[in-house]
């Protein structure tokens, strides 16, 4: 009977021993894996903070209801396509630092990186509020946007601050607006055109056509206008 009774007991240990291992799997590394990305199926705050991001830059147009269902789906791969990711449909670590959207996993970017893209925003707000800090918001991301349609671009130089001081490029950069300091406005429009926004639609020109003298700027295919800017490619 004693016996009988050690052997349940071993069993139970056992039982409880495997059960232990299975929730500490799932607590400390499904768990952190969660944090990790957010994908189809997923809930919370993550996802709100992604579908609002995606809904300001147009790329998603249902509710920001925090649920990763089919319509954020297809929006985190438009975005993901637009921007050189894999097209997954998964927000992982790579897309979420696209969008802006750091979490524990993604803090560990390097510091090199960190300064490139300080150093990028910086130069960027201040082009942003040189150019067209009298123009609406969305004028203000426009401007940024083409200074990034140009880096991707292969008829211009491939950084943020080669584009910006490219000669003639740019007039605040040869009057010396480029040296004022940006307001908050400007550094935000910076942050979203970094982050994704592309309000021109592919542009890399624009102009303001009751000022502009050159004539070929005029015959280039526009795509859209936003306040007193028309963006053309």
């Amino acid at each position: 009977m004693a016996v009988k009774v050690k052997r349940n007991l071993k069993a139970i240990l056992v039982i409880l021993l495997v059960s232990t291992i299975f929730v500490s799997y799932n607590v400390f590394f499904r768990g952190n894996e969660a944090l990790a990305l957010s994908k189809y199926g997923s809930r919370g705050e993550e996802v709100r903070t992604i579908q609002t991001k995606l809904k300001r830059w147009g790329y998603y147009n249902g509710n920001v209801d925090g649920i990763y269902g089919s319509q954020t789906l297809a929006a985190v791969k438009k975005f993901q396509q637009k921007n050189g990711l894999t097209v997954d449909g998964i927000a992982g670590t790579k897309t979420l630092q696209a969008m802006g959207i750091y979490n524990s996993s993604s803090s560990s970017s390097s510091n090199s990186s960190s300064s490139t893209n300080s150093n990028d925003l910086n130069l960027l707000s201040r082009l942003v509020y040189g150019e067209a800090r009298g123009e609406p918001y969305t004028g203000q991301v426009a401007v940024a946007a083409v200074v990034l349609n140009r880096v991707k671009h292969s008829s211009f130089p491939n950084t943020v601050a080669g584009v910006i001081y490219q000669s003639g490029a740019f007039d605040v950069v040869s009057d010396g607006q480029i040296n004022l300091t940006p307001n908050e406005t400007a550094k935000k429009a910076a942050q979203d055109a970094l982050n994704g926004w592309d309000p021109t639609n592919g542009a890399i020109y624009y102009f303001n056509p009751s000022t502009a003298t050159n004539k070929w700027i005029w015959s280039r295919p526009m795509t859209v206008t936003i306040g007193k800017h028309r963006f053309c490619k």
